[in-house]
């Protein structure tokens, strides 16, 4: 659980909604943001006319004192002294229109997917509280992409007195909004003709909005829900939040409060004969308008009673077209928009659909994902200094997968932006959109989250990615959409301007990843002969001396090429040859000649580039390089190999003096760094670490880019390697610094921003889990592995998951989900078979004891 409270509300804000579907923002202080439905990524988008409200009413008491209607959102901490920029989170959201008050004060605890804010009030006979969650299942990409999120409202009587009242979901209809420019109440340019539609089923009162008048192919064509299952007497069509204020204010359910029966028929009953205390309008809005509609749902509460009101928001957006810009597509005649589609949009054909879809699975949905949010707050690691560190970072980590900048078009393929446009690259990109679409695999090389919890996903992607590579055996960063037209080849790409080297290096090492996260010997079997061709490329176009060392221009995700032997390059290259000789081994292919040159190449790196703390890059050109510098991505290749089970690529206490000198020489706190603008990710007294420092002087006029900035990919990666190497306590102090400068005051901690909001570099930080644990699975060859007596941790096996216990060489396993088929588990270096797969719902004990 990760908590807000005080000045630590005013960023945080937590993304939900379905992977691929378009996410809201829930607010530590109890406000809805970051409306991003309609396939438009706009971080800065309010809610429009959205929030939760509650009236209450004590029986019998004239008073007005006693009758009270309030927003269920807390006054939120002023803006901060110096806001960051690199985020605009920390902007206040627009208050609602709704004349009501706000509440004194609130917490926020997030067990993710479940964030629930908790108010304080003492001018309230009541305690109240929201929660609001949208499934989250660990393997299963279809039960995680509802495009939903249910609101619950948790309501305490306090006092001495019955008491009865409404809580309240006021929303907008939006269908037309093109989720960019600004909405005046319920004035928008693009809208008009938006219908609200009642629709009654059973105990389920729903208000259905949508906007008939919309070709079926415009861009924000689409419908929206909210449901209740509650007692509700529904405004449909009203005017703004200022008509529900009246005609909330209005009700009274005085024939059940003259009966004295507050049971749920007699409120059913009641709230269905409640006549509109004012006029709402009927039929289509008129042009330039919409309208909102609000969800009245009445409750009752005898002294010490509690209840919860339930509401489901869903909706259906199924035009995403390719907005953005790629170079070199012909968008067709008179710039004609293509068509990809929404893969949810083909599982249900409306957004009634969703809610019916939900309810019919809800107990099963919400107790997976329940279960995954115990096992993350359950987290008690052996070593006490890392738990606190561990847990935090698995929370935020799960949240990493729901953002706007993910989708999966209707034929079920997966894609991603590396960010969504923001304050930190709005200056050359606006802050509407996706940042540097697609898939780039140089960026993608750090992420390792998707590739845990959602396997499916990270396999599609390797199915475009080598879909991709042309006949020299090369493969472009970034992918054009749709699949059919021509990718990028012998042209320049840009962010680096030719493919990058070390994003052909990692579709080998993220292939073996896939094939042991799931995907199997078959996937390796099927992969292997493009696996093969790019390695001949790599070796014909940059290992020109025959001594295992790649030199010449090497593009990277530094945008601009390094040249000359580096070890960011020559670590991954190691890792690589060390992939493809395994991959051979399990094909039963030769792999001898891979054997024999990663050894080559592991000796002559470390003779050339050792400068006995670090190493350093020789032969550079003089621009874009770090030559005598000491970066902190030049071990990526070892972190790489840890996760993989592929051992040390370099002498085991070298690398440890490198992690040491890169703490040491790349703490923020040591470094001068220049004015970074709006790429100031880390500013001030924040901790952290720089990209690349020059301790012992040799700084370029013109050095690697970026090399001042602090990205938080590449710290994750830094601490999860720390404690590969059993560097516990420098591990934690790098979680700790950074999750200190993104703890909710001026930096919402479930946003990593780079180059742009929701950067999927951020996605490095699942392997500090399995760092922390020494939990591996590998799925080729049948095997979980934990190497230490690390303590009770939740794990992720596949299409299997549940929790772990490891201690005094014993580990028991606990499946929650799914059915974990592994013949041996290893413990600290001995294999034990395991006789027959776990299926959900038991546990198996491995080990001595």
């Amino acid at each position: 659980m990760v908590s807000f409270s005080g000045d630590a509300r005013r960023a945080a804000a937590v993304p939900l909604g379905g992977i691929g579907t378009g996410t809201v923002a829930l607010r530590a202080d109890g406000s809805l943001d970051q409306w991003q439905l309609a396939n438009v990524i706009n971080h800065v988008a309010p809610a429009p006319s959205t929030f939760l409200g509650l009236r209450v009413a004590t029986l019998g008491s004239g008073r007005p004192a006693d009758h009270a209607s309030r927003v269920l959102r807390a006054h939120p901490p002023a803006a901060p002294a110096t806001p960051p920029q690199d985020s605009t989170d920390w902007r206040v959201p627009d208050r609602p229109a709704i004349d009501w008050p706000l509440l004194a004060d609130s917490r926020a605890e997030v067990d993710y997917p479940f964030v629930r804010v908790e108010f304080d009030d003492d001018t309230l006979p009541v305690r109240v509280a929201t929660e609001a969650w949208t499934p989250f299942v660990p393997g299963d990409l279809d039960a995680s992409s509802l495009p939903l999120i249910e609101h619950r409202v948790d309501i305490e009587n306090t006092g001495p007195a019955p008491l009865f009242g409404f809580a309240v979901y006021h929303g907008q209809n939006t269908v037309g909004w093109d989720g960019a420019s600004p909405v005046d109440g319920v004035w928008h340019g693009r809208y008009g003709g938006n219908v609200n539609r009642l629709v009654r089923n059973g105990n389920t009162t729903a208000v259905v909005m949508d906007n008939p008048g919309l070709r079926d192919d415009d861009p924000f064509a689409g419908e929206q829900v909210v449901a209740t299952d509650a007692p509700c007497w529904p405004l449909v069509r009203c005017d703004g939040p200022a008509a529900t204020a009246a005609a909330v204010a209005g009700l009274a359910l005085i024939d059940c409060a003259g009966s004295g029966d507050w049971s749920d028929a007699r409120l059913r009953a009641n709230t269905a004969r409640l006549a509109p205390p004012v006029h709402t309008p009927h039929g289509p809005s008129p042009a330039g308008r919409t309208w909102d509609t609000a969800l009245c749902a009445a409750w009752h509460l005898a002294p010490g009673e509690r209840t919860t009101v339930r509401f489901v928001h869903a909706w259906r957006f199924p035009n995403r077209y390719l907005d953005f810009l790629q170079q070199y597509v012909d968008a067709g005649p008179g710039g004609r928009r293509l068509w990809v589609g929404n893969h949810y949009a083909t599982r249900f054909g409306t957004a009634m659909d969703v809610v019916r879809h939900f309810r019919e699975n809800e107990t099963d949905l919400r107790a997976a994902s329940r279960s995954w949010a115990d096992g993350v707050a359950g987290t008690e690691l052996a070593e006490a200094e890392l738990t606190e560190p561990v847990r935090h970072q698995l929370t935020l980590q799960s949240s990493s997968v729901r953002n706007p900048v993910l989708f999966r078009t209707a034929d079920g393929r997966c894609y991603g932006h590396e960010g969504g446009n923001g304050a930190s690259n709005e200056y050359w990109s606006g802050h509407v959109g996706g940042s540097c679409p697609l898939n780039c695999n140089h960026v993608w090389n750090y992420a390792q989250t998707m590739s845990r919890l959602f396997g499916e996903f990270e396999r599609s992607m390797r199915d475009t990615e080598w879909a991709a590579q042309d006949e020299t055996g090369s493969i472009p960063h970034r992918i054009v959409l749709p699949a059919w037209l021509p990718q990028y080849r012998g042209g320049p790409i840009g962010g680096p301007k030719t493919p990058a080297l070390d994003g052909m290096l990692g579709a080998v090492l993220k292939t073996y990843r896939e094939a042991r996260q799931g995907g199997g010997a078959e996937l390796l079997s099927a992969r292997w002969p493009e696996m093969l061709r790019v390695i001949d490329h790599v070796e014909h176009g940059w290992h020109t001396r025959g001594d295992g060392i790649l030199r010449g221009p090497q593009p990277t995700t530094y945008d601009y090429p390094l040249t000359g032997p580096n070890m960011i390059i020559g670590s991954l290259w190691l890792a690589t040859l060390a992939t493809m000789y395994e991959v051979a081994d399990v094909l039963g292919e030769p792999g001898r000649r891979f054997a024999e040159l990663r050894a080559t190449a592991a000796r002559n790196y470390h003779e050339l580039l050792w400068n006995g703390e670090y190493y350093v890059q020789t032969e550079p050109a003089g621009t874009d390089d770090y030559g005598l510098g000491c970066h902190a991505d030049q071990l990526i290749g070892q972190w790489w190999a840890h996760q993989l089970e592929l051992g040390h690529l370099l002498d085991p206490e070298h690398v440890r003096g490198t992690l040491r000198a890169i703490l040491l020489y790349n703490d923020r706190e040591r470094v001068p760094v220049p004015d970074l603008g709006a790429r100031a990710f880390a500013d001030g007294a924040d901790g952290g670490l720089v990209n690349c420092s020059w301790p012992h002087g040799g700084r370029p006029d013109k050095p690697v880019h970026y090399c001042d900035e602090s990205w938080v990919g590449t710290e994750y990666q830094v601490a999860a390697h720390c404690l590969m190497e059993g560097m516990g306590k420098e591990a934690a102090g790098v979680l700790r610094a950074v999750h200190r400068r993104k703890d909710g005051t001026r930096r919402n901690p479930f946003n990593e921003i780079e180059c742009g909001d929701h950067y999927v570099r951020g996605q490095a930080g699942w392997s500090v889990l399995e760092a922390a644990t020494g939990f591996r699975y590998d799925a080729v060859r049948g095997r979980l592995t934990v190497d230490r007596d690390s303590g009770t941790f939740p794990f992720v096996a596949g299409g299997a998951w549940g929790r772990i216990s490891a201690a005094g060489g014993r580990v028991r396993i606990a499946v929650v989900r799914g059915t974990l088929d592994v013949a041996s588990v290893r413990i600290a270096g001995t294999e034990h078979a395991l006789s027959a797969p776990v299926p959900a719902g038991e546990s198996v004990d491995v080990g001595a004891g």
